[in-house]
């Protein structure tokens, strides 16, 4: 099970871990987006020091609307004590989790300040 909690912006938060070109687990918190169909977005900070790999470009729409070409890596997660491994969408601002890697899960958000999330698999 993955855990998180709701902070004081209203966001919906976890802590996902990333493996890196050396095989080190990497802490990276970041927002669920479940307006967001992928699995992943980066800032480049982290990109770049996961030395995560590239894997090409992608034509993406924005929340506003505006169409943009973001680069595209391989990325490994660790989720539900599971490696797994994910195309992680390189853009402006935190890291989010998107639709794509939530699939097959049940989310529990008590949405207020410190609330608490799940995540598990749907058996």
């Amino acid at each position: 099970m993955i855990t998180g909690k709701v902070t004081d912006r209203r966001e919906a938060v976890i802590d996902l871990e990333i493996v890196d070109q050396n095989q080190r687990k990497v802490r990276v918190e970041a927002a669920i987006d479940t307006g967001f169909n992928g699995y992943l977005t980066l800032p480049k900070a982290t990109v770049t020091s996961l030395e995560l790999q590239p894997a090409g470009n992608r034509i993406a729409t924005l929340g506003d609307g505006n169409t943009v070409i973001l680069e595209v890596y391989l990325a490994v997660v660790i989720w539900n004590d599971q490696e797994r491994e994910v195309l992680a969408l390189q853009a402006e601002g935190g890291a989010l989790v998107g639709m794509s890697l939530l699939y097959g899960n049940r989310v529990t958000i008590t949405v207020l300040d410190g609330g608490e999330i799940t995540i598990e698999p749907i058996q």
